[in-house]
């Protein structure tokens, strides 16, 4: 079976069905829960110097790319990119189990994706090159690899690597065959998370293309197997440049001569025993290439925002929402269009089917928000022919009019809080033509950009003084009858909700990072 028909036949197998979920062992196996927290026997640990104190720019002015000045490559600038993105936001408690939750939002909090780092000789770390991983537990760097290289010659100075990785099993534990999604969406989060946090410290991010992916495991040792325990392998996803400067290139040749082979250090085992699920394999080595297009969501200045609290204050105040008070759904026109703006793109593969509920100025019904203009004549002709496409807002337009919210909690596998709140939406992507365009990694991809689209909702709303969640369960093809879809040329790869949540007072919180 060639790439194309493997990764659809995924696809439509990992569906949610009203007469049956994707498969999956059905129950929880907490002897086998996951650790979330990767270590490394053998590593040198840097611990890096806590952020919260810092100051950091109004929230509404990070995406202005000239209203933020820009940080020095130094180890309290490294500590706050990484803190504000990929660190622990909060300890949460109840029952007698605590939990941690992370800047970057995660399927069932599961947490499967890493960070690591290339850097060059920086005081506080290393005289030397060093590749390091980031240690969310307790905020620190673990030193894989320190070596010379010229390697930096080759960039603008102060320009640093980051790399993103995946560990399958941590979300494989709990969802199954399904894991294989929620992991790139997971991967999407992070990667939008690292990228507020960098532009924070007025930094860019740039993705490194053209170099094999099996080169970038190398480089951070996940070639070598016998590091880690069987079925919790690590792989890379996507390797970017940090700098001061824009659009940077480059190429990893250089590192790869003058690295040493990663043989000092063996990952942390993280459960006991393993289910092991075949399908998950296939997909992941049918998708395991570099990534090929641009980097999701970026970042735009055009967005006219509201004065704002600073930006640390929204990333670390981000949660999953459990309840919306469908009694205070009501949220104003301003508050809708932040949020709905904060998504534009002047390319995109993703859309934004919306069942809006409780807006002031906007009817209750369907719409559609059409991130890519050049796309509207293709949809109007594909989605229900019976639609309005009354254009009521830039790029939003209202399908048809009504009462969704029975619709939304039976799409969302009758969770209410898809109906409870302000509006709910499902990410309608461009699919069959772009993997048929002979590249299976597009797959991952398009989870990366819906990934990236909801952290970015998940930061919005909290702007504006909302909840949110992200909605990985939900029925797939019940959502595209309702759209009118058909065939494959589209589908809703991950669905979210905002509104205003019900704080569970049995739940305790605690700040991170007090007793490291």
């Amino acid at each position: 079976m060639n790439d194309l028909n493997l990764i659809l036949k995924y696809h439509d197998r990992t569906k949610h069905q009203p007469s049956r979920y994707a498969a999956s062992l059905g129950y929880m196996d907490w002897a086998t829960q996951p650790d979330p927290f990767r270590s490394y026997k053998g590593a040198k640990k840097v611990k890096l110097p806590l952020a919260l104190e810092n100051s950091t720019p109004p929230y509404h002015l990070i995406f202005d790319d000239t209203a933020v000045p820009q940080a020095p490559l130094l180890l309290e600038s490294l500590s706050q990119l990484f803190q504000f993105s990929l660190g622990i936001a909060a300890y949460k408690s109840a029952n007698g189990t605590s939990w941690a939750l992370r800047c970057n939002a995660s399927s069932g909090n599961l947490q499967p994706t890493e960070g690591y780092v290339v850097l060059p000789p920086q005081v506080g770390v290393s005289e030397h090159t060093t590749i390091a991983h980031y240690a969310a537990y307790d905020h620190s760097l673990e030193i894989l690899s320190e070596f010379d290289t010229s390697f930096w010659e080759e960039l603008p100075k102060g320009s640093f690597l980051v790399s993103l990785s995946s560990i399958l099993w941590r979300e494989v534990w709990k969802y199954g065959e399904r894991a294989f999604r929620y992991t790139q969406l997971d991967l999407g989060h992070a990667l939008r998370a690292l990228h507020v946090s960098a532009k924070m410290l007025g930094w860019n991010i740039s993705l490194v293309d053209g170099c094999d992916i099996k080169d970038i495991d190398t480089l951070f040792g996940f070639d070598k197997k016998e590091r880690f325990t069987p079925y919790e392998y690590e792989e890379s996803d996507i390797l970017l440049v940090v700098s001061k400067e824009n659009e940077i290139t480059c190429k990893i040749d250089t590192l790869l001569k003058d690295m040493p082979p990663h043989d000092t250090t063996v990952a942390n085992t993280l459960s006991s025993s393993h289910h092991k699920w075949d399908i998950i394999g296939a997909i992941n080595d049918a998708t395991h290439f570099n990534p090929t297009s641009r980097l999701p969501l970026h970042v735009s200045s055009s967005n006219k925002r509201e004065p704002s609290v600073e930006a640390k204050q929204v990333v670390m105040k981000r949660r999953s929402a459990q309840m919306m008070d469908a009694g205070r759904s009501k949220i104003t026109k301003k508050q809708f269009t932040t949020i709905l703006e904060s998504v534009n793109a002047k390319k995109a593969d993703v859309h934004l089917a919306l069942f809006v509920h409780d807006v002031d100025e906007f009817e209750s019904g369907m719409y559609l928000y059409v991130r890519d203009a050049d796309d509207l004549s293709n949809l109007k002709g594909l989605l229900d022919a019976s639609f309005e496409w009354s254009e009521v807002y830039e790029d939003l337009y209202l399908l048809r009019r009504g009462n969704f919210r029975a619709a939304a909690k039976q799409i969302s596998c009758s969770q209410d809080i898809a109906k409870d709140g302000a509006f709910s939406l499902g990410m309608i992507c461009k699919f069959s033509s772009l993997l048929k365009e002979d590249n299976p990694q597009k797959y991952k991809e398009l989870y990366y950009e819906c990934g990236a689209i909801g952290q970015q909702l998940y930061l919005e709303s909290t702007s504006v003084g909302l909840n949110a969640t992200g909605i990985g369960c939900f029925l797939d093809d019940i959502m595209h009858q309702l759209l009118g879809i058909q065939d494959a040329s589209y589908q809703s790869l991950y669905h979210f909700t905002v509104g205003r949540a019900i704080v569970d007072m049995r739940v305790q919180t605690e700040q991170p990072y007090l007793y490291r």
